[in-house]
């Protein structure tokens, strides 16, 4: 993991100088410069854009908007979030609150004060962006659309988690994600997250936010049905280990 010796100045006063935001992107330059300038218009004290080997100048475009560049050349969501991770976890002052945001322009970013108020206010640990078709459906495909549903049906008969997206738009508070200890390297980073907050008996608050079509490029995994599928088995995968991590650990306290 790289990063710059110093943070380009916006000229900017934070809003939210407690709020971090991190965005997993690969080949998103088109977009990437518009989506962390609003961001930082918006009052966010640090937009921290994880590039996941990009080959069109995504890190470049998005350090002039005002970014500080974490490298994650193993390819993988998760990877490319955990970056970005680390490299707030390496600052003296952390966050108060960590919000994730993509980086192709979907994410309804005027809806960011109504995500980060109930966790800023303490009232909430994580906090999901809950995509509703009263904005653009856009290019999302129905493959992915259906396979969403069929993963949350099974995370509410497996972990009894009751959720209505898995949208990537989303607030957690530091110390709840310190807790999660996540270490989903792919497409189960997003699932994992809300299992992980389920099973620790956090406060989880979904807001409702407009779905979006990206404004450039092509989606990495709704974009294709070989991809999508491999996305869904990933998080099939993600359903059963968590399950078993869950009663694993359920044992460890009733021995205790």
């Amino acid at each position: 993991m790289t990063a710059p010796d110093s943070v380009p100045d916006s000229g900017v006063s934070a809003t939210f100088p407690g709020v971090a935001a991190v965005i997993p992107a690969i080949n998103e330059a088109g977009s990437i410069g518009r989506v962390v300038r609003e961001l930082r218009e918006r009052g966010v004290a640090r937009v921290v854009v994880a590039d996941n080997g990009s080959s069109d100048g995504t890190p470049r475009v998005a350090a002039e908007a005002g970014a500080e560049i974490a490298t994650e050349l193993r390819m993988g969501y998760g990877r490319a979030c955990l970056a970005g991770i680390a490299l707030l976890e390496a600052s003296r002052d952390p966050p108060l609150v960590v919000v994730f945001v993509d980086g192709d322009g979907a994410d309804a970013l005027e809806e960011l004060p109504r995500l980060l108020e109930p966790a800023l206010r303490d009232e909430a640990d994580l906090v999901i962006g809950r995509r509703t078709d009263a904005g653009e459906v856009g290019n999302v495909r129905a493959h992915a659309r259906v396979g969403s549903r069929w993963v949350l049906r099974a995370a509410r008969l497996l972990h009894g988690m009751k959720a209505g997206d898995m949208g990537p738009f989303r607030a957690v508070r530091w110390e709840t994600f310190q807790a999660m200890r996540m270490d989903d390297p792919t497409w189960g980073w997003t699932l994992q997250m809300q299992l992980r907050a389920h099973h620790l008996g956090a406060r989880i608050v979904e807001v409702e936010v407009p779905r979006r079509a990206r404004t450039a490029g092509r989606s990495k995994v709704s974009g294709s049905l070989g991809i999508s599928l491999r996305a869904g088995a990933r998080m099939g995968w993600t359903l059963i280990r968590e399950r078993v991590l869950a009663l694993r650990e359920k044992g460890l306290h009733d021995r205790e």
